[in-house]
């Protein structure tokens, strides 16, 4: 394996960027090492394990344009959110803004619950976890949100008042 590891990296960095490279040689090893009693000997080895990389090489490149076909459909279907806001929806900047500075997993309950419109029985199917805890969890983001909200934007709003106290 040792002996082929090397040629085989010059091969893949020639042909594609690092990083791909770079998993296309481990895969290359995988199978390699799976099929080591295929393997010939000698000088032979290296160019057997070159036409293994080249196939490993044409699979990654076969997933990458995949996804990039993916990405492209999802892209019309579904425009990210920068879209959105241009075309003049619902997403208003400073919300964002607001819901980039909760965290990660208040900002995403929110999301689903105001964005996909999603219950939280649904909300708990995305999270997998149970409707209970996604109650919870929306209930507690949109605390913060509200609480957030309010730092960022004094003054507006309506504060809350009991009865007999001063706000």
């Amino acid at each position: 394996m040792r002996l082929v590891a090397d040629p085989v990296r010059r091969y893949l960095w020639r042909r594609a960027d690092p990083a791909t490279a770079e998993d296309v040689l481990a895969e290359t090893l995988i199978v390699l090492w799976r099929r080591h009693d295929h393997m010939p000997d000698g000088a032979e080895s290296v160019a057997w394990a070159i036409g293994v990389a080249r196939l490993q090489l044409a699979n990654a490149n076969r997933a990458q344009r995949r996804r990039d076909r993916l990405v492209a459909r999802i892209t019309v279907l579904d425009p990210p959110g920068a879209s959105v806001a241009e075309r003049g929806g619902p997403v208003d900047e400073e919300v964002r803004a607001t819901l980039a500075d909760l965290r990660t997993a208040d900002a995403e309950v929110l999301r689903l619950w105001a964005w996909d419109e999603l219950a939280p029985r649904e909300i708990a199917i995305v999270l997998g976890t149970t409707v209970n805890a996604a109650t919870v969890r929306l209930h507690r983001a949109r605390r913060r949100f509200e609480n957030a909200w309010r730092k960022s934007h004094p003054g507006s709003g309506h504060i809350e008042t009991r009865e007999g106290n001063e706000p």
